[in-house]
């Protein structure tokens, strides 16, 4: 009989997603993750919280869902690393008495920080999240922007590609240097990351 290998820490998906076994993912099913992503122990995803298909009863103006398609609760693009104890919902909004989820969606080569929590309608393509920084619900965040440590982006604030903001509330505070996002350069180690995850 062979010996057992020991499990490590990280699962591999076929699409070279790396997830630590020490992560809390709740509904999978309405999660879709890109390829080559990074999701670090402690960090939770919340693909439970999302847009449940409704008969739209009692407001004949609201389009009515396919059946066969699954809702998408958050979606995460390729390169993307979810640091230690990083929260990842989907953004909620009250309308006419009803709460209602709406879909989390995170572009490619995308940094979050540790304990960082995102609620935001969407992250753009290389974004860097500090840690511990709060995105509200609904914020957009646009390509190679970046949101510094402790920050807290308020709910709804649409932050323009190549901006940095920091501060409580968050407010743009400069621009990113040129050469961010490119391999090599500062928030651009993607692939570096991704490599070294595991070994």
């Amino acid at each position: 009989m062979p010996p057992k290998v020991p499990k490590g820490e990280y699962i591999e998906t076929d699409t070279g997603n790396k997830i630590s076994r020490r992560s809390q993912i709740h509904g999978t099913q309405h999660i879709i993750l890109g390829g080559k992503t990074v999701i670090q122990a402690e960090a939770v995803i919340r693909g439970d919280l999302y847009r449940l298909p409704s008969s739209s009863a009692g407001d004949p103006s609201a389009p009515t869902p396919s059946s066969n398609t699954p809702s998408v609760a958050v979606t995460v693009g390729r390169y993307s690393y979810i640091s230690k104890g990083a929260i990842l919902r989907p953004p909620s909004r009250l309308h006419r008495g009803v709460h209602s989820f709406y879909p989390l969606k995170i572009g490619d080569h995308v940094f979050v920080g540790e304990r960082a929590v995102v609620e935001a309608a969407s992250l753009g393509n290389h974004v860097q999240i500090g840690a511990r920084a709060s995105v509200g619900s609904m914020a957009i965040i646009k390509d190679f922007a970046c949101v510094l440590d402790d920050a807290a982006v308020p709910p709804g604030m649409v932050v323009p590609s190549w901006c940095v903001v920091g501060g409580r509330p968050a407010r743009i505070v400069g621009e990113v240097g040129e050469g961010f996002g490119v391999e090599g350069a500062e928030g651009g180690l993607a692939r570096e990351r991704y490599r070294v995850v595991g070994r």
